[in-house]
């Protein structure tokens, strides 16, 4: 009896790994529970060895299993380098394409190039994990994740896309009836909307080389920058935002800036993906066009 196992297989029993569970394996590889199922069941036959431990409550992979994934994984990754070198030729982006970032920036930044990624290349389909959780690149299938801040070392390719530049904003409505606010100093006597789980908070301000710290505990204390930019707007203190959020409503005259040119340090953005020698069309095409975003915008973004 032949032992070969094939790349469908393969595929199939990685995606059981990666979703600890066949149901989400099948929805996956759109195909159904059972058919994953017998599909591992045959592999297990063939290599004559058991790769998962089933039960009611959960799956998990034995140490056979475990090497056997990471064997595999690397099989298939060979295979998409190889032909990503030979679509590298055509240079036409198709496929899907699987990208990562935070729901703050994936909702307010990203989703905005992905339309427009979608609309200049039609054989591009793509799928979206936003997440605040460090995602796995290699082990979930991502393609490009946007990481804000700075990186972690890793085996992984970076591209640096731009910076994510900050300012104070606040209502008109608001600062109409609140203390005169001139001086980094004043912001004592001023409501502030501060990113942060609970308690006292502190921006770190710099203009130039003059760097000043404010620390006290805000009028409102979130964890989610969309959330600050509502209640600025709404006109119960100063927050500081990205100036790409806060410029419509400049624009529009929903928000004022305030103490011009006292913000955090800008934070830098990378498009984050797989080492390896040829860059996938698809994932080239999104990188370069983020990129330009970034080119296109600064005025708003750095």
């Amino acid at each position: 009896m032949t032992t070969t196992i094939s790349f469908s297989e393969m595929q199939a029993f990685v995606a059981v790994v990666t979703e600890e569970s066949f149901t989400a394996a099948a929805e996956r590889l759109e195909t159904d529970k059972a058919r994953v199922s017998r599909i591992v069941q045959r592999i297990e036959e063939k290599l004559g060895a058991r790769l998962l431990n089933r039960s009611t409550r959960r799956l998990s992979v034995t140490e056979v299993g475990r090497d056997y994934f990471e064997r595999v994984s690397s099989i298939l990754a060979a295979a998409e380098a190889a032909e990503a070198a030979v679509a590298q030729q055509s240079r036409e982006p198709k496929g899907r394409l699987k990208i990562t970032a935070t729901p703050e920036f994936g909702t307010t930044r990203v989703d905005d190039w992905i339309a427009t990624y979608l609309r200049t290349w039609p054989k591009v389909t793509v799928e979206t994990v936003y997440s605040i959780r460090a995602v796995d690149i290699i082990h979930e299938g991502i393609d490009v994740a946007i990481r804000i801040g700075a990186l972690q070392d890793s085996e992984l390719s970076a591209r640096k896309l731009g910076d994510i530049t900050y300012g104070l904003y606040a209502s008109p409505g608001y600062l109409k009836d609140a203390a005169a606010l001139r001086t980094v100093d004043d912001l004592k006597r001023h409501d502030l909307i501060m990113k942060t789980a609970s308690g006292r908070a502190v921006w770190t301000l710099a203009n130039g080389d003059v760097t000043e710290k404010v620390s006290q505990t805000p009028r409102c204390a979130l964890d989610n920058m969309i959330a600050l930019k509502n209640l600025a707007v709404s006109g119960l203190g100063v927050a500081q935002l990205p100036r790409f959020m806060a410029a419509p409503h400049v624009a529009d005259g929903t928000l004022a800036h305030v103490l011009p040119g006292w913000a955090n340090a800008p934070m830098p953005v990378h498009a984050v993906f797989a080492s390896t020698r040829y860059m996938d069309p698809k994932v080239r095409g999104f990188v370069d066009l983020c990129r330009e975003a970034f080119e296109g915008c600064s005025g708003n973004e750095g």
